[in-house]
């Protein structure tokens, strides 16, 4: 089994880098008593499971001490063992919950064990400094990771190169719709294509679709139509590649029209067919679906 330990500071990207493992394959496991590894490793490896992600922080600060020796007992049972120590100076760390406003998960832990003396306060300051302590033997295990000037974006590429990730391919989705009906949540890019000649108005192509042979051909006979397949085609030949270099794993691209029953629809089949060889694929017509004619 490939394993991957994420451990490192409170605030310094382990949900970001254990984000990275899950969009890879892996099963995540957050904040796993060091006690537990062993019991839930055979566990997963008797469910076929081949890969797994687990983020150990200072609140396992009774087992931290045994997590070398597990490592080493892990590693000589064949398993390939890696570890990433996420660091980041304090602060960056300040900075970081201030913008949240969470709490520090050692806060109410400290303040049960009283560590601090009676009637202390812990301050923010404080949980790092005693987190720091807790995790100093287990620094050296891994790849270590200053992630106070990295944006997430950055992170995610750092740790999928270190750990030779495979980028998982972009999955594109061409979805139509009716702006009558409101744009769909999950866009992230719309093209209005009302403004295309409308079959909505001749008698015999309104009840039929843009998927209908007789639809495509009235379409297909104005410049305008092919423009615009052309101009979207264009845009998004030059931008999806970027997209993909920010490690997303889906994009939703919609295309509207007044009722969402032609021209949108023609234009998403239009798209998907002109990019389904590079990327994967998919296209949806959602007001065709709500009238039960996709």
């Amino acid at each position: 089994m490939k394993i991957v330990l994420v451990t490192g500071l409170s605030g310094s990207g382990k949900s970001v880098a254990l984000n990275v493992l899950e969009d890879s394959g892996y099963f995540c496991i957050d904040n796993l008593p060091v006690a537990f590894l062993d019991q839930a490793l055979k566990q997963l490896v008797a469910e076929g499971l081949s890969q797994l992600a687990v983020a150990v922080d200072a609140r396992a600060a009774g087992s931290l001490s045994y997590l070398s020796k597990n490592l080493e007992q892990i590693r000589e049972a064949g398993h390939d063992v890696r570890v990433i120590f996420l660091n980041a100076r304090d602060e960056a760390l300040v900075q970081r919950y201030s913008e949240t406003r969470r709490r520090h998960p050692l806060s109410q832990m400290l303040a049960v064990q009283n560590i601090f003396g009676e009637g202390s306060v812990q301050t923010l300051m404080d949980c790092i400094a005693r987190e720091r302590e807790l995790l100093a033997d287990i620094e050296p295990l891994g790849i270590p990771l200053d992630t106070s000037d990295l944006q997430p974006q950055v992170l995610r590429r750092w740790v999928k190169e270190i750990l030779d990730l495979e980028n998982a391919p972009l999955t594109v989705l061409f979805q139509s719709f009716a702006f009558k009906d409101g744009i769909p949540l999950d866009a992230d890019l719309v093209f209005d294509a009302r403004c295309l000649p409308n079959p909505h108005y001749d008698p015999k192509l309104k009840p039929l679709s843009g998927r209908d042979a007789a639809v495509i051909s009235y379409l297909e006979s104005f410049d305008s139509v092919r423009e615009m397949i052309q101009d979207i085609g264009g845009y998004l030949q030059k931008w999806l590649p970027r997209h993909a270099e920010e490690h997303r794993s889906y994009l939703t691209v919609a295309i509207g029209c007044t009722g969402g029953q032609h021209r949108s629809v023609y234009c998403a089949d239009a798209l998907y067919d002109k990019f389904k060889d590079a990327y994967s694929c998919a296209v949806r017509h959602r007001s065709l679906s709500q009238r039960g004619k996709a």
